[in-house]
C-alpha cells in the first residue's frame, strides 16, 4: 500500500500551537516515510529557531523515527533528484525530497513549501495539508 512522505515543515508544525499542529500530528497519525534529509532538516530548526537543546531536539526526532519509515539518502536519490530539479523547476532540497518521496514509492508528498497539486511522473502528488 503506498504510503505518504512528510516534508520537514509537516514535522515542524508538531511544535506549533495552531490549528496547523492538529492537521500535522493528524496525518501522522497514520504513519507515513520521511528521509533522513527531512531528520537533519528538522534537528537545524529544533536548535536554531525553536530554541531546543541538542538532546530535546534528538528526544523530539526519535519520535518522529518512531511514528515514520526513514529512507536513506543515496546516490540514486541525488541523481533522480538532480533530474527531477531540472525537470520541474524545484530548489536542489525539494527536489532530493521529491526524489526520495518517489524512490519510497509513496503517492503523496505532503508539504506546504512547494506547488501544491503538481504531479511528479505521474505517480507522486504533492499536497499542501494547510492551504484554506
Amino acid at each position: 500500500m503506498p504510503a505518504d512522505f512528510f516534508d520537514t515543515n509537516v514535522i515542524l508544525y508538531l511544535l506549533d500551537d495552531s490549528p496547523r499542529a492538529d492537521i500535522a500530528a493528524g496525518l501522522l497519525a497514520s504513519t507515513g516515510v520521511v528521509s533522513v534529509q527531512v531528520l537533519n532538516e528538522t534537528l537545524v530548526n529544533c536548535i536554531k529557531k525553536a530554541g531546543m537543546s541538542w538532546q530535546q531536539a534528538g528526544d523530539f526526532i526519535a519520535g518522529i523515527r518512531q511514528l515514520c519509515q526513514v529512507v536513506d539518502l543515496t546516490a540514486e536519490i541525488h541523481d533522480v533528484g538532480t533530474a527531477l530539479g531540472e525537470r520541474y523547476g524545484l530548489s536542489v532540497y525539494d527536489a532530493m525530497i521529491v526524489a526520495a518521496a518517489l524512490l519510497s514509492g509513496c503517492d503523496r508528498l505532503y508539504t506546504e513549501d512547494m506547488q501544491d497539486g503538481l504531479l511528479v511522473e505521474g505517480r507522486l502528488r504533492l499536497v499542501n495539508p494547510f492551504r484554506a
